[in-house]
């Protein structure tokens, strides 16, 4: 059978015959009615892809002759913008068989597609003619097979691609490594094997190749991800999975040779036994160490479980009876400090507000924890204490010239704010060399997680409505800090979107503020996200306003969806949204900006616009110009969701 050729490929049957009807019908049709026709193409290809579907009953909405876009029709799993079919989130729905992606070829608008948690197979669906597609998500099915090579390479607008719990085999596509702004790659549970490839991306912050066949030395490009990125891989090799590379070449021809194989893997045991005392014996008695650099993309990284060890003041050896006798002294004095909240000669933790109950520096040197990150002022920690009751202890090493009065005075007045969007921290512990500062966890995490690497977070949640929730919370919340602080020159300083914190009701808490008079370091004082200001970079000035600049990328960031670019100090990766929105509100194209993931909120863009406008007055390069922050509140109150 004949089937019209347009640009060197061949159409499909139902395909050709669209173009036909579309062809002899616009003969005699109107300019409007050629619009009404538009949504057709949309009914007509969503209906053939049903058709490759078994167990379709959860698509019995999608009906010949109705507009998938109508809000009324209500197409289960078809988002539209514009009268423009977007988004294609089928997760869940029960569906099975091959998923025909031919029929969707006419459909360039689509960005998102997501059939996770179906029971879909056959080989991986060639989505190469869909090149404006921003997210895959196809974990949780039975997708199986090779993926060619050069897969990706038409599909270099990919952010997110997760590929989890399938059957998929053979190597891990090079082209993968080409994509220039990748943000997640999950491909892990499958039977990926040989190499992994090099990645070089530097906005790849969410990753896992776990279970899988891997072989290899792990890339140095992904050595900022935890060991729990790689595990299950036997063949893998690198610092991360605790197996040297060249170890590893020595003894593999062994395999053959039993009495060698046992000898090699005695000797294993004795090397890992001989590196877990060493851990050990540097965790319990080292007091300070070279710190990484903070992976500020991740929300934790848990790649180590360890006991926190916080240094006595007192490091001298001590006989038994003495260590008795002190150790009681520190016990008396901890529950002192809880009820008089006084340091006892630096040894104790001074706890500001008992909003977690009563505990002691004791309980906290007993805690498992895990490790939270390393940023421009110290090592954080989670530490769940054996009453149940999980915090975070942050090690202050920039702070070292301030006085034990001087300190205590600062931490006190912060332990006395009481605010919905400001966490105050609970207690501290005062030492010459470092100071700790132990706050509420917040099991959510940060917005930077959340809005950039968290794929726990449906869509559905992280809305129009919660983002300026979010907002407006953060403005409420940086009102209260430029009241309380209003005498300093930065009342906030560190503001961006790793330092907003969310609880179980998206209700954002500000964290990280008001240290800017504290610092001793420049160096230090420098990594204050503050100093990004234009008028920081370029004049070395500093004001309330700066803070206000802060604000002003977090807005953004929510409604833009980017990454922003000036969070890094390179500004090597990330979108600078600053400029982007700048030259698309003189355009007038505002609507363009707004994340696909909200943007099917149609009868919210206005207010979008509106709150995209706020965001880029606070951002204003200008800082005669800008805004101020009680301005910006004023503004971000009037915005109806």
């Amino acid at each position: 059978m004949f089937y019209p050729e347009v640009s060197g490929f061949r159409l499909t049957n139902m395909a050709a015959v669209r173009l036909l009807l579309l062809f002899f019908i616009s003969l005699s049709l109107s300019p409007l009615s050629l619009s009404v026709l538009n949504s057709i193409p949309n009914d007509m290809a969503l209906l053939e892809l049903k058709q490759s579907f078994t167990n379709a009953t959860a698509l019995d909405s999608w009906k010949q002759g109705t507009d998938p876009c109508d809000r009324n029709e209500g197409w289960a799993g078809v988002i539209c913008f514009n009268g423009v079919i977007t988004n294609l989130n089928l997760a869940n729905f029960g569906l099975a068989g091959e998923f025909d992606v031919d029929s969707l070829n006419d459909m360039g608008s689509i960005r998102i597609i997501s059939l996770e948690n179906n029971s879909f197979t056959g080989p991986m669906p060639d989505f190469s003619h869909l090149g404006s597609l921003r997210a895959i998500y196809l974990s949780r099915n039975q997708f199986s097979g090779e993926i060619p090579s050069d897969f990706f390479s038409n599909l270099r607008s990919l952010k997110k691609i997760w590929l989890s719990g399938n059957k998929f085999s053979g190597k891990i596509p090079e082209s993968i490594g080409k994509i220039p702004h990748l943000i997640e790659l999950h491909l892990n549970y499958n039977e990926f094997s040989g190499p992994i490839p090099s990645m070089e991306q530097p906005s790849l912050t969410s990753f896992d190749l776990s279970h899988n066949k891997l072989e290899g030395e792990i890339p140095s490009s992904l050595s900022r991800f935890s060991a729990d990125s790689f595990k299950e891989n036997p063949g893998l090799c690198g610092e991360k999975v605790g197996q040297d590379c060249d170890k590893k070449e020595l003894l593999s021809p062994s395999e053959n040779k039993p009495e060698e194989s046992e000898n090699s893997s005695n000797a294993k045991w004795v090397i890992l036994g001989l590196v877990v005392a060493v851990l050990l014996l540097t965790l319990a008695f080292k007091t300070k160490r070279k710190e990484d650099n903070f992976n500020m993309l991740g929300k934790e990284n848990l790649d180590e479980v360890v006991q926190v060890h916080i240094p006595s003041t007192n490091r001298r050896s001590m006989s038994a009876s003495q260590k008795g006798n002190n150790d009681s002294t520190r016990s008396r004095s901890s529950r002192r400090g809880f009820h008089h909240a006084k340091s006892s000669g630096g040894s104790d933790l001074v706890v500001m507000n008992e909003e977690k109950g009563i505990f002691g520096l004791p309980d906290l040197m007993k805690a498992a924890a895990e490790v939270l990150g390393n940023g421009g002022l110290g090592s954080a920690y989670k530490a769940m204490m054996a009453n149940g009751v999980s915090v975070v202890v942050k090690r202050l090493r920039e702070m070292n010239k301030l006085s034990n009065d001087t300190f205590d005075s600062e931490m006190r007045r912060l332990g006395r704010l009481k605010h919905r969007n400001i966490l105050t921290p609970l207690a501290y512990h005062y030492r010459k060399e470092e100071k700790l500062l132990v706050s509420s966890y917040v099991p959510k995490g940060s917005l930077l997680y959340i809005l950039h690497g968290d794929r726990g977070i449906s869509h559905a949640e992280l809305n129009w409505q919660t983002r300026l929730k979010i907002i407006q919370g953060v403005a409420r919340g940086m009102g209260f800090l430029h009241s309380e602080f209003a005498s300093y020159e930065l009342p906030h300083g560190n503001l961006k979107s790793s330092n907003v914190l969310l609880d179980s009701n998206y209700e954002p808490l500000l964290n990280d503020y008001a240290f800017h008079p504290l610092i001793n370091n420049t160096q230090s004082v420098q990594s204050l996200f503050a100093f990004k200001s234009p008028e920081a970079i370029l004049y070395q000035q500093l004001s309330p306003k700066s803070d206000v600049f802060c604000f002003g990328i977090i807005v953004l960031e929510l409604l833009t969806g980017k990454f922003p670019s000036q969070y890094l100090n390179n500004q090597k990766g990330g979108t600078d949204v600053v400029q982007w929105v700048r030259s698309a509100i003189s355009e007038k194209r505002e609507s363009e900006l707004i994340d696909p993931e909200i943007a099917a909120a149609t009868d919210s863009i206005e207010q979008m616009e509106k709150t995209l406008h706020i965001g880029a007055a606070c951002t204003e390069s200008d800082h005669d110009k800008r805004i101020d922050m009680k301005e910006a509140i004023r503004r971000v109150e009037e915005i109806k969701a």
